[in-house]
């Protein structure tokens, strides 16, 4: 008989997954896009050695429509996309702009350094950088092997 180890922690991960696809598929029919009916922007959540990387997708924004808020476990997005003044003598044979506010926070994996917190937006894409406290960077040790 083969014993299997058991990780907790590893089915709550999976149930959470599964949560979020039913309510995606349930409220959006699929993954969440910009401006689709969760009304939210894509994110990528990326972890470097010294620093948390959030990208996030707002095209058509600009930097006085967004607003960022951070905290020590989370960071919100805010913003929104304004539609152009209606012009006379328009007939449109379809519409897929979507226009609006938008929100979304997002958990951090670890602490960081909220008053060291950057921000860029560039081509559509929002970047912040949010450095690691100095209790959450991995300090590396490197350990010694000895011969027998």
């Amino acid at each position: 008989m083969a014993l299997i180890t058991w990780e907790p922690s590893e089915g709550l991960a999976t149930l959470r997954r599964d949560v979020d696809r039913l309510f995606e598929n349930f409220f959006g029919g699929g993954p969440r896009h910009f401006w689709g009916r969760g009304a939210e922007p894509a994110v990528e959540v990326c972890d470097t050695k010294d620093a948390v990387v959030v990208k996030a997708q707002v095209p058509g924004v600009s930097k006085d429509q967004l607003h960022v808020d951070i905290t020590d476990e989370t960071l919100t997005l805010k913003g929104e996309m304004k539609e152009e003044e209606k012009k006379e003598g328009k007939n449109y044979s379809r519409r897929e702009f979507h226009y609006g506010t938008f929100a979304r926070t997002l958990t951090l994996p670890m602490a960081v350094q909220a008053d060291k917190a950057t921000a860029q937006l560039k081509d559509g894409v929002l970047e912040i950088t949010l450095p690691k406290s100095a209790s959450a960077q991995a300090k590396v040790k490197q350990i010694p092997i000895q011969a027998s």
